[in-house]
């Protein structure tokens, strides 16, 4: 009788170097890419070389190829499957995906199995212990989380107890010899029915071995009843002959992946370890085609990676990562027929943390990366919205340009570009929102649009500081300012008499050049230590003594306890590492905006801070180039807003009641910096005007309000308080 268990045809290659050199075995891996095999896999030769060794190198020369690691046997002399798992996802992360690690029957394989997979779990952030027989582990650092789902293949004299652990544990099954595999499937899918599994999860490959002769009719008749009959999906062929490689690969392939036809990844079935992890009301099957490749779940290898954000631990049901605007419209589309919360990434660092969410959908656009110049003359550049501004300040760098985007290049493009921007060169050359000409979109039912000052000029007026609320961008098409190296200046200052320092930095930067922007940290103080503020500032010009003129006023606001100036381009200021997306809980802050740091305003700020309700307190200038733009003209109404101000605090209650009592200091608010859902704050952030043309917008294009986890404007006033709960 034959099997059927609808996986996809593989072929690979195992390679024995020999005396010829490593160059040369690896040279034949990546012939064996080029010419369409899927595996390669080293076994040690005459040359001595380490197997391990090789799939490395051969992983930095190869693109697609996947690589078998084989770890030998479980019971051998210095075998550790702590020292194996680690290796074997260092290698998959080094190789983008692409390792699939091999173990041999011993003792305590079983254990083995377990060890391994309970290091790879990254996202348990206990220690891992392990008390077996064979193997012990007390208190052992979990990860690195590998790249994907690592499958785990056994390999070993076919006995029934090791097919037994096949089918109860393992993903796939190794056979060195192309008999017995009725006897092998039976014993393995008992096993894999017994213990829960569908045997269709396990995969069966075999070696060819042999001389590659005579017609390739014969081959062909001989293997094509084990991937017919026999269910077995990965042939690998055991030569060294580049001859024969090449051969295989042109007479015989191509025949027998005819036969077994196109396999639709909607048959495939996910592991038992994936299924058992997946939460109620997500059609998980019902996954498009074009997204289930990517797509990541609880159960998968890299959901310690996506998971959270910066600063708020989640814990989604499904995080869908299309890399096609096409794809983003399939994702949308899908996810709207789901009763779960959606959430839309571009980076994760966004301080609201509303990119993630507890046992809903992810829309992750990190896939969607590109930075294109569109037209040298007008400075015209398309970014995508899963950049970072580091990466758009690389590129635009050699050009002699750049956007003003934020103070950190680790951000995504699409957060900050929808609701103002408010970076180190704003006073001079405004908010990033300001330099944006066009945008395309997908909207709430999936349908592309592309929206400008004249092709949908009122989607285009919301997107520029609400865009969020109407769909998600998938482009973003800027012009972008002339900008050389700038003067940029780090100065750690006593600022003991906290009301005092601010309202002197204030009025500092109200008089400044427009071409002087700064910002100012102020953390909570800390016993018998003065308190401390850091105060950064960009100068927008690379001459020495304008950025000490313009620096020179700051300097005299309070004691300088130390400093540093230099002359840098502005991609190196953006070019800082990035922060772990590791958060855990929810991000308590405030946010506001304000025309004057007043006596009073700066009395308030400097109490709440020696009150230890903000750990981290932050101001940025803003006015300028900023106040140019009529109040009107975008979604962004804080034009006459001289600085922006957030409190990082960690009891909501607290922070709330004093930020409360100091609202009316306000003239509006910022909303990436505002995790407070109460609807009260939607009035802060947009007049009434403002607020009744974002209504309008978002009745037309979101009435069904699917893009509700933001700041969230819903389509009718009396939605918003039960909205802002869900």
């Amino acid at each position: 009788m034959s099997v059927d268990y609808r996986h996809p045809l593989r072929l690979g290659l195992l390679l024995t170097p020999g005396d010829d050199g490593p160059e040369a075995a690896v040279e034949r891996a990546r012939l064996g890419e080029e010419l369409g095999y899927d595996l390669v896999s080293f076994r040690p030769g005459s040359s001595g070389l380490d197997p391990w060794t090789l799939l490395s190198w051969t992983a930095a020369r190869t693109a697609r190829i996947h690589l078998a690691a084989e770890a030998g046997a479980t019971g051998g002399t210095g075998f550790n499957p702590a020292v194996v798992a680690r290796a074997a996802a260092s290698l998959d992360l080094l190789a983008d995906g692409r390792v699939e690690l091999v173990l041999g029957a011993g003792p305590g394989l079983d254990e083995a199995i377990d060890v391994v997979r309970g290091i790879w779990t990254a996202h348990v952030r206990s220690p891992f212990s392990f008390d077996g027989e064979h193997h012990r582990l007390a208190g052992a650092e979990r990860g690195p989380a590998p790249a994907h789902n690592i499958p785990i293949l056994l390999t070993g004299a076919p006995d029934p107890a090791l097919l037994h652990l096949v089918g109860t544990k393992a993903d796939a099954w190794l056979q060195t010899t192309g008999d017995g595999w009725a006897g092998v499937n039976a014993v393995i899918d008992q096993a894999a029915v017994a213990a829960g599994r569908d045997p269709r999860e396990i995969h069966r490959l075999t070696h060819i071995t042999g001389r590659f002769t005579g017609a390739p009719e014969r081959w062909i008749s001989a293997l094509l009843p084990l991937i017919l009959d026999q269910g077995v999906s990965t042939l690998v062929l055991a030569t060294d002959d580049p001859a024969a490689i090449h051969r295989f690969a042109t007479d015989v392939a191509p025949a027998l992946r005819e036969a077994r036809g196109e396999i639709p990844r909607s048959e495939r079935v996910p592991s038992l370890n994936v299924r058992r992890h997946r939460r109620d009301g997500i059609a998980y099957d019902a996954v498009p085609e074009s997204l289930a490749g990517t797509a990541i779940e609880p159960g998968d290898a890299g959901y310690a990676r996506v998971r959270s954000t910066y600063l708020r631990g989640g814990s989604p049901g499904l995080v869908l990562r299309p890399g096609t605007p096409g794809e983003v419209a399939e994702a949308v589309r899908f996810a709207r027929t789901q009763p779960v919360k959606l959430s839309v990434r571009s980076g994760g660092h966004g301080i609201s943390g509303r990119s993630t969410n507890n046992g809903g959908i992810v829309i992750d656009l990190s896939r969607l990366h590109a930075v294109e110049i569109l037209d040298k003359a007008t400075r015209r550049v398309r970014v995508e919205p899963g950049a970072r501004w580091r990466d758009v300040a690389a590129a635009l760098a050699p050009h002699g340009w750049a956007l003003s985007s934020g103070d950190y290049g680790g951000v995504g493009v699409g957060g900050l570009a929808t609701s103002g921007g408010i970076g180190w060169l704003v006073r001079e050359h405004g908010l990033t929102v300001d330099h944006l000409r066009a945008v395309e979109m997908v909207l709430a039912d999936g349908t592309r649009v592309r929206a400008d000052e004249e092709e949908n000029a009122e989607l285009f007026w919301g997107v520029r500081g609400a865009g969020a609320n109407f769909g998600i961008v998938t482009s973003f098409e800027f012009e972008a300012d002339e900008v050389s190296e700038v003067g940029f200046g780090q100065f750690v200052m006593d600022a003991s008499d906290t009301a005092g320092f601010l309202e002197r930095w204030g009025a500092v930067m109200e008089a400044a050049p427009r071409d002087l922007t700064s910002f100012l940290i102020i953390g909570r103080p800390r016993l018998g230590q003065p308190t401390v503020a850091q105060v950064m500032a960009v100068v927008d010009s690379r001459d020495a003594e304008t950025i000490v003129a313009r620096l020179q006023p700051l300097a005299d606001v309070a004691p300088v306890l130390d400093y540093s100036i230099q002359v840098l381009p502005y991609e190196a200021i953006m070019n800082a590492p990035q922060a772990p997306h590791d958060g855990q809980g929810e991000p308590v802050t405030r946010s506001a905006l304000a025309d004057h740091l007043t006596p009073a305003l700066a009395g308030d700020v400097g109490r709440l801070i020696a009150g230890g309700l903000s750990y981290f307190f932050s101001i940025r200038a803003v006015g300028g180039a900023v106040a140019d733009v009529p109040a009107d003209a975008t979604a962004y109404a804080g034009r006459s807003a001289n600085f922006q101000l957030v409190a990082f605090g960690a009891n909501r209650r607290a922070l709330d009641r004093a930020w409360d009592a100091m609202l009316s200091h306000f003239s509006g608010l910022y909303i990436n910096f505002e995790t407070d859902l109460r609807p009260e704050r939607l009035h802060d952030a947009y007049p009434d005007a403002h607020l009744r043309r974002l209504r309008a917008l978002k009745r037309r294009y979101d009435p069904d309000n699917v893009f509700r986890d933001n700041f969230n404007v819903s389509p009718e006033p009396d939605q918003a308080r039960s909205q802002s709960s869900r």
